[in-house]
């Protein structure tokens, strides 16, 4: 385990977080943490928002400031991480599908809006296939269409290859949230895009008391939902969506590097089914939710969906 010093922070600019509600819903093993931001008028549709792999809900703040008020938005912290940290096993991308199923009946949620984004839209696939009839239709924002697994990695070989820096931050330790927030703010993917509402957001996932702070995430979780992320039953999700279905892509990666995830190559697996891939420019794998433009997106697309496309 290595532990990261404190280096002097740069200030968030931007728009200042949206105050949100925090819920404890009774899932199977516990409660799951659910952050709401409520509609400003009764009637309105509601989103049901799945987050990445070591993510957590507040990942769709900005989604929310820019729906204002036009729907309501719920994002759980899904098993295993944040406010849903103790939650125990089983984890895997089934155990959450079933758990968002739990949510969205505790909560009286009649066919809301399903979005995922990352690990979260292979889950949000995944529980529109396994749960019929529950959810309205989906948006998926750069995951969900997946990829054969390297049989010759092993799992913390394969995770290290989808999600890279994010596994080492999951074994480090930090002195306190300044050095937790300067060590995200020099991951190329926040290059000139650190707000408010992404110090939010990360902030969340830290735990812990000084000098020994970490992250919230639980390695087991990370690693089976990571592996489950090659399985024959998620991978075949994205077939046999019951409506259509919008896939926002970003149009650089993780790292902000040129190639995405996803590219018009990579979508030809696409064709022949109800999965339209809608290119997000200027956005990379994490700006596509965080960053003005995406969540200004991903926003429109959601209200679209809930007006049923």
């Amino acid at each position: 385990m290595t532990t990261a010093d404190t280096a002097p922070p740069a200030a968030p600019t931007g728009p200042e977080p949206l105050p949100f509600e925090e819920l404890r819903v009774p899932v199977p093993g516990g409660d799951l943490a659910v952050l709401r931001w409520p509609a400003a008028a009764p009637g309105a549709p509601t989103v049901l928002a799945l987050h990445g792999i070591t993510a957590n809900g507040l990942s769709w703040g900005p989604v929310a400031r820019h729906l204002a008020g036009r729907a309501t938005l719920v994002a759980p912290d899904l098993r295993g991480r944040a406010g849903s940290a103790g939650l125990p096993g089983p984890y895997g991308i089934a155990a959450h599908a079933d758990d968002t199923a739990v949510l969205a009946d505790a909560l009286g949620l009649r066919t809301p809006v399903l979005a995922g984004h990352s690990m979260g839209a292979f889950t949000a696939a995944l529980a529109a296939v396994r749960h019929p009839g529950r959810f309205g239709r989906v948006l998926l924002v750069d995951g969900g269409i997946g990829f054969p697994a390297p049989t010759h990695l092993s799992p913390d070989e394969l995770m290290t290859a989808v999600i890279g820096p994010a596994m080492d931050r999951l074994s480090t330790t930090f002195r306190d949230r300044a050095a937790y927030r300067s060590f995200w703010q020099v991951h190329p993917a926040f290059a000139g895009g650190w707000t408010p509402e992404v110090e939010a957001y990360i902030q969340r996932d830290l735990v812990g008391e000084e000098p020994e702070m970490r992250s919230s995430c639980r390695l087991d979780a990370v690693r089976t939902d990571g592996v489950g992320l090659f399985d024959r039953e998620v991978l075949a999700a994205v077939r046999q969506l019951p409506s259509p279905t919008t896939l926002l892509w970003a149009e650089r990666g993780l790292m902000d590097e040129p190639q995405g995830l996803y590219d018009e190559e990579r979508l030809a697996v696409a064709e022949g089914t109800r999965i339209t891939p809608l290119r997000a420019p200027g956005t990379n794998h994490y700006t596509v939710l965080t960053g003005e433009s995406g969540a200004a997106t991903v926003a429109s697309l959601l209200l679209e969906a809930a007006d049923g496309g």
